[in-house]
């Protein structure tokens, strides 16, 4: 029996959507701020090959990364000069932009400058912060936390309809399986998309091996490539994806990372993948 692809809940970020069964929107930048010069770099080289490619761009960087191996870990440039830096992407590259929120409080500040706000995986469950960042009434990301089945995720769901907000997007980013490992079940993404919102596939956390370089993560960026791929066939709305210049000298995250130079060709294999699982 083949099964066609049923179409998603469409969701307005800015002046375009996501959902339904168009073609699939990339989410993507470096893992954590670093500075103004590198954020307005790799967004506008990004949203150059998007619009090339004709694919929606949401650019992501990251202000804090509270869930750090040690306490010494790179964490970001902070709230402050990190809305500053994501704000001028915004209006300089005429991109959308989201970020992390990880405390309920942060979420209505963060919201006067973002356009889409994410829920790190580890906090998927915290009630107070997706009701917090339900309320902004902005979309939401939601990624899958790493200890959950796909099917919990309908919760989050829940929470977000019953504060008057059914703009949530669920992300997976994989499960743990065994120690200091992820595995992805393509399963996964289907069952999520049961409920009738937007799916998206974290193509790069998906491959890291949290804590695996002992006091930082560590990661098999040789996966990506195929686990984007395996996702974009059985259908996903968003791909999510962080991306360096040079990875390998990134404070964070930089093992599981892509190159931006590698972006282009990558997001053509995807576009011919997405246009069969949806039939496009």
């Amino acid at each position: 029996m083949i099964n066609k692809l049923e179409k998603t809940r469409e969701i307005k970020v800015k002046d375009f959507t996501i959902g339904g069964k168009q073609r699939f929107t990339l989410i993507a930048g470096p893992c954590a701020i670093e500075s103004e010069e590198m954020s307005l770099e790799v967004a506008k080289k990004i949203k150059d090959i998007c619009d090339k490619l004709e694919i929606n761009y949401i650019f992501k960087s990251s202000f804090d990364k509270a869930n750090r191996s040690s306490i010494h870990s790179y964490r970001g440039v902070g709230m402050e000069e990190g809305l500053r830096i994501l704000e001028k992407v915004k209006n300089e590259i005429g991109v959308p932009v989201i970020t992390d929120v990880h405390e309920a409080w942060q979420c209505e500040k963060v919201a006067k400058v973002v356009d889409m706000l994410q829920i790190p995986a580890f906090l998927c469950r915290q009630t107070d912060l997706i009701i917090a960042a339900g309320k902004t009434g902005l979309p939401v990301n939601v990624k899958k936390g790493q200890f959950l089945a796909p099917w919990d995720m309908k919760n989050v769901v829940t929470k977000m309809a019953e504060i008057g907000n059914p703009n949530v997007l669920l992300c997976e980013r994989g499960n743990v399986f065994g120690y200091n490992n992820f595995v992805v079940d393509m399963r996964g993404l289907l069952e999520m998309r049961k409920f009738g919102v937007p799916v998206v596939f974290d193509a790069t956390h998906s491959v890291q091996i949290p804590g695996g370089l002992s006091s930082c993560s560590d990661g098999n960026r040789e996966y990506v490539f195929p686990l984007l791929k395996a996702a974009l066939s059985v259908g996903v709305d968003a791909i999510f994806a962080e991306v360096h210049p040079n990875p390998d000298t990134a404070p964070c995250d930089g093992p599981n990372m892509l190159y931006l130079d590698d972006l282009e060709e990558v997001l053509k294999v995807a576009i011919k993948l997405d246009d069969i699982a949806k039939e496009l």
